[in-house]
């Protein structure tokens, strides 16, 4: 389950960090989005993973972390979902308004190669 959990993380830090060199905006915020679920991951893989185990203490059960699941790890990543999303939204209408106000969704504002069709202009 491990080496499932490390592939996982490492294919999403792989492909994000591919979206965000790419310079669309829609591109990068697709990598920023895949790299916020591989630290997701990360953390919640901080907390040892373990089927079955309630993050909750249980009348008959020792309170200790072998009867249980660590529960921090658990918390952050749901905070870390949330803040995520928000910050995803807000750059989605960044982008969307980006590419209203100039044409192109190129993070310069500019197409490549788009001042030698206009003539040379800027």
């Amino acid at each position: 389950m491990e080496l499932a959990l490390a592939s996982a993380i490492g294919v999403l830090t792989a492909a994000a960090i591919y979206l965000l060199l790419r310079a669309r905006t829609f591109d990068v915020l697709l990598g920023l989005t895949l790299f916020s679920y591989a630290v997701n991951l990360l953390i919640f893989s901080m907390g040892r993973l373990k089927v079955g185990a309630p993050p909750i203490l249980r009348e008959g059960l020792a309170p200790t972390l072998a009867n249980h699941t660590d529960p921090l790890p658990q918390a952050l990543v749901l905070t870390a979902i949330v803040i995520s999303f928000a910050m995803t939204a807000v750059m989605a209408v960044a982008a969307i308004r980006n590419r209203g106000d100039s044409g192109s969704d190129h993070v310069d504002g500019r197409e490549p190669g788009a001042a030698e069709r206009d003539g040379g202009e800027a």
